[in-house]
């Protein structure tokens, strides 16, 4: 069975079982949530997902790996992470 989250870089079987659980199953699920929310709902959901999730997904989102994200790009998630709301 294909699973399109697998598909997408920077996803391994672990962090895509935990997004299913978290009701993420689409690149367009992770897009209409974005990084920030969608990393959120992973860790509402108790994982013990570290901050490399978060890059994950932003640039599995940018089809780049996450090594290779900006330095202010992260900082700037961090901030957002740190200004959302708790749901």
């Amino acid at each position: 069975m294909h699973d399109e989250l697998l598909s997408l870089r920077n996803l391994g079987k672990t962090s895509v079982q935990w997004l299913h659980a978290s009701g993420i199953h689409t690149r367009d699920d992770l897009r209409r949530l974005g990084s920030v929310s969608s990393y959120r709902a992973v860790k509402a959901r108790g994982f013990a997902a570290s901050k490399v999730l978060l890059y994950a997904i932003e640039g599995a989102l940018r089809d780049v790996p996450w090594q290779q994200l900006p330095s202010p790009l992260k900082d700037e998630l961090n901030r957002n992470l740190s200004n959302e709301p708790d749901n």
